[in-house]
């Protein structure tokens, strides 16, 4: 049985139940061929999440929600991280919608860039650990799980082509 808090630098954070989300299974078969084409930065934030490296957190790469696909989901904590790299220029309404979507289904959204986790992945960690202990600590920043925009803002990097 897994356990219901883990611990990032010294604050519990405890898992919560999400409801079943929406899939579209007419994406599956594109799913799995992104998990098999892995771009390079994914593949690299993979092998430092994956089985349980990162606080024992349990990552599903390429996870369909809805009618779009994750590139990262932690369904314990209902968040989706994006690793966005140039396939995101002009398309930044699409990737709002997107969000807005994922977001009205509960979960949080960590953007990173493709260069920040080639180059500085122990940075993108730190951020992402900050994130999980204001987003979800006990006793943090928000008790139900729902981020702040302030927070949103300082934990995520906005992809290429959006305002920051």
């Amino acid at each position: 049985m897994k356990p219901k808090t883990i611990e990032i630098n010294g604050v519990n954070i405890k898992k919560r139940s999400l409801p079943r989300l929406p899939r579209n299974k007419r994406l599956g078969n594109y799913s799995r061929e992104l998990r098999k084409a892995g771009n390079l930065a994914e593949v690299v934030f993979w092998k430092q999440v994956h089985k349980g490296k990162f606080h024992g957190l349990d990552f599903t790469r390429q996870m369909i929600i809805g009618n779009y696909i994750a590139d990262f989901c932690v369904r314990d904590l209902g968040l989706v991280v994006e690793v966005d790299g140039g396939s995101h220029i002009g398309k930044e309404e699409y990737d709002a919608k997107r969000d807005a979507y994922m977001e009205s289904l509960g979960l949080k959204i960590f953007r990173v860039t493709d260069q920040e986790v080639l180059h500085d992945m122990s940075g993108v960690k730190r951020r992402l650990e900050g994130l999980i202990v204001e987003e979800f600590g006990e006793g943090g920043g928000s008790r139900e799980g729902k981020g702040s925009r302030r927070s949103r803002e300082a934990w995520t990097t906005p992809p290429f082509g959006h305002p920051s």
